[in-house]
């Protein structure tokens, strides 16, 4: 028998948790024909001796929405073995979008997602209206991964109510036209839909994100879409203060499952120095939620963030810093001068969400000044003692002294790595959470899949190989619907991850790039090991070096 491909003599890891076995995998037509001794021939054949052959793992959470416009092999996600990603959390997204509301939809990714500007003026290429159309320009344009797409409820809401959708609940006719556009969404095969709780996400003109203004009754109504069409799954933003649900959270998520009868899969469970138990509690305080579907995502990664304060993302839950956000250097600089900003800041402070100002670990990390280099590497902490300020006051005149060129390195959360273990084996997790694509300058956790394997498989024996893969494969393809992916398997599509277990990995920091469009910069973390990327039957990547070959499709729920 002839076949396309013939994977032999690797170290099967068929991603459903299963003991590993020696094995050949054959391939026609994209997909799995045969797992076992194959005495067939092919057209393409790769020894994968001493290696581990796994299926593509799945990333559930990232912010690729735009990228793929520029970016045909949706890297950096690409180098680490990951074949399919899906997009549109957070209720953030570009699509539906009217031709006069492009800016808007832009600046509402600059604000909650840290992707520059001019970075999307120049590489979104805007050529759809409708959700549908969006995902047809994806399939034409041609990718090198899967794409999955979540129907994300802000653009949906002002495509229908302009202007006031960022002010306003829907009325009924309103939210009978946005619920008819996520029909139509979910129908072209959309994955579920998005939103967000987090008062950090706020939009254009620092307004707050339109989908935070939905009402209780507008998010039943779709819900119902989901539940009456018997598939979909719902990504939330759900905490404002990280890993802890109060309340009012905890009856939206239970009221999201209870209208769709669906899973949610919410954000997000980090361990806190400030707060070290915090994590545990709080999967006590939900459980019930959790066994009905409400899956909290988690990373396996420390949460390392850069942080620029021309974009200043990781403070936007506080009011003070809302007239920080899009405006020119010379008016952010004047802001930030002045003692009542930086009063109202100190007084943020005293009552932490997501910024916990531990200035011992905050450190400067890059400069544009060269005078400023004597900075580079040292606390905030002792900058602040030497100038006799406070570590607030040192931090911002930092800053403005460099015209806001200054980055600085912020060990966020998971900063203790010896209690990663007990989020990562917890079976109530979900592992992802990577946001590939997003805060392209201050963070990249999309190698978050080598992470695991170098990291806590190999060199900790945290999680054996069976229960890694089985956790960055079939569990986020079945949570998000995914049918024929995460699994290696007779009848399954033929998305590969091959790698070499002595060697794979990633670090926790990465290395600065401007590969952006007009040579904006971005952050990326490379990968070791992955000696294969196969997607579709067709290998994009062999040994880092890619093969210009674009077998990616955009998966359609229903059929996926």
């Amino acid at each position: 028998m002839s076949y396309d491909l013939v994977i032999r003599n690797g170290t099967v890891v068929d991603g459903t948790g299963a003991p590993r076995i020696r094995a050949d995998v054959a391939v026609t037509d994209g997909r799995i024909v045969e797992v076992g001794k194959i005495d067939g021939r092919a057209k393409q054949t790769i020894d994968a001796s001493d290696l581990i052959v796994a299926p593509g793992f799945v990333d559930p959470h990232t912010h690729y929405d735009a990228q793929i416009c520029w970016d045909d092999v949706t890297s950096p996600s690409c180098w680490h073995g990951v074949t399919s990603v899906m997009m549109g959390n957070c209720g953030v997204g570009i699509a539906p979008c009217r031709p006069e509301s492009r800016e808007i939809a832009a600046w509402d990714l600059v604000n909650v997602e840290a992707i520059p500007f001019d970075v999307l003026k120049e590489g979104v290429t805007w050529d759809w209206e409708t959700f549908p159309e969006y995902m047809d320009a994806a399939a034409k344009r041609g990718s090198g991964l899967n794409l999955g797409f979540l129907a994300p409820l802000t653009p949906f809401r002002h495509y229908v109510m302009g202007d006031e959708s960022m002010g306003r609940a829907a009325t009924d006719d309103e939210k009978g036209a946005i619920k008819g556009l996520l029909q139509e969404a979910m129908v072209a095969g959309a994955f579920g839909f998005t939103t967000t709780n987090a008062g950090q996400h706020v939009g254009f003109q620092g307004r707050p994100l339109a989908c935070r203004l939905a009402s209780e009754d507008e998010l039943r109504a779709y819900c119902n879409v989901l539940r009456d069409l018997g598939r979909g799954t719902i990504e939330l933003a759900l905490t404002n203060e990280v890993s802890k649900v109060d309340a009012a959270e905890r009856a939206l998520l239970d009221m999201l499952l209870t209208e769709s009868q669906r899973p949610v899969t919410w954000l997000a469970l980090l361990n806190r120095d400030d707060k070290p138990n915090a994590c545990q509690e709080t999967l006590v305080e939900v459980a019930d939620l959790i066994e009905r579907g409400g899956i909290p995502q988690t990373t396996c990664r420390p949460f390392i963030i850069q942080i620029d304060l021309r974009t200043p993302f990781i403070f936007a839950n506080m009011d003070c810093w809302n007239s920080v956000l899009n405006r020119t250097v010379d008016e952010q600089i004047a802001i930030l001068s002045k003692p009542d900003f930086r009063n109202a800041f100190k007084e943020a402070l005293k009552r932490p969400l997501i910024f916990t100002s531990n200035w011992e670990v905050m450190t400067v990390l890059q400069v544009g000044d060269p005078a400023m280099e004597k900075y580079v590497g040292r606390r905030i902490a002792d900058v602040a003692k030497e100038r006799n300020v406070s570590p607030v006051d040192a931090f911002l005149d930092l800053a403005v002294e460099d015209k806001l060129a200054m980055q600085f390195n912020y060990e966020l959360f998971n900063a203790d790595e010896s209690r990663i273990p007990e989020l990562i084996t917890d079976p109530r997790t979900m592992i992802g959470l990577s946001d590939g694509g997003a805060h392209v300058d201050a963070l990249c956790d999309a190698g978050y899949c080598t992470y695991l394997l170098g990291t806590w498989v190999r060199d900790r024996e945290v999680l054996s190989l069976e229960r890694a893969v089985q956790r960055i494969t079939t569990e986020p393809a079945d949570l998000l619907g995914i049918k024929e992916r995460g699994r290696i398997a007779p009848g399954m599509c033929a998305d590969f991850a091959i790698f070499d277990m002595a060697t794979v990995g990633s670090d926790k920091t990465g290395i600065m790039r401007n590969d952006l469009p007009g040579g904006g910069r971005r952050l990326v973390v490379p990968a070791r090991g992955v000696e294969y990327t196969i997607v579709n039957g067709q290998t994009l990547f062999q040994h880092g070096v890619d093969s210009g070959v674009r077998s990616g499709q955009v998966m359609r729920s229903g059929r996926a």
